[in-house]
């Protein structure tokens, strides 16, 4: 080999070295870790909602069965507001763009955006209490109209929710 090649192979160059050598790529690095990170919490979230959304088809078929057509105006119309929670949460855009602008951002932004997307989480919990709801009262066939409602409330509030984290991160902007 040439003295050339040996002399650049034996100075070889950490990532990091490189990257402070180019202008701009360490705040791009950043920025795309941060997009990441926002769409892996917004698919776990989705995909965590998705698996109450199967539980409230799995109770429509119960109520169904045991003679509950009635309540299924009510119950599509929860699954619609529902699905459309998920399908906003799944499908947003990584991120705007000045939420993720590392000079834009305070610690007091990135902590409401934690506590928004924390929220978001929780929605699993409160939407799998209020299924448990709906498939204890198709059981006994008492409470549906009560429990249906709850969950139609559930879903307004979560589509609310959502709107509001969207607000916050355009203020960021």
């Amino acid at each position: 080999m040439t003295d050339l090649y040996n002399k650049i192979v034996s100075e070889r160059a950490s990532l990091e070295k490189l990257l402070s050598k180019l202008p701009g790529f360490r705040g791009y690095m950043e920025l795309n870790t941060r997009r990441q990170a926002d769409r892996m919490i917004r698919e776990s979230v989705a995909a965590t909602l998705r698996q109450q959304l199967n539980r409230l088809v799995m109770a429509e078929k119960a109520l169904l069965d045991a003679g509950g057509l009635k309540y299924m105006s009510k119950t599509r119309s929860a699954k619609t507001k529902f699905q459309t929670f998920i399908d906003r949460i799944a499908a947003a855009n990584p991120g705007y763009s000045g939420f993720f602008d590392a000079d834009k951002i305070t610690p007091e932004d990135l902590e409401t955006i934690y506590a928004f997307d924390y929220a978001l989480l929780n929605y699993n919990d409160k939407f799998a209490e209020a299924l448990n709801l709906l498939q204890d009262a198709a059981l006994k066939n008492e409470g549906i109209e009560a429990a249906i409602a709850a969950l139609d409330a559930l879903t307004i509030e979560a589509n609310e929710a959502y709107n509001l984290r969207e607000n916050v991160l355009k203020d960021i902007e």
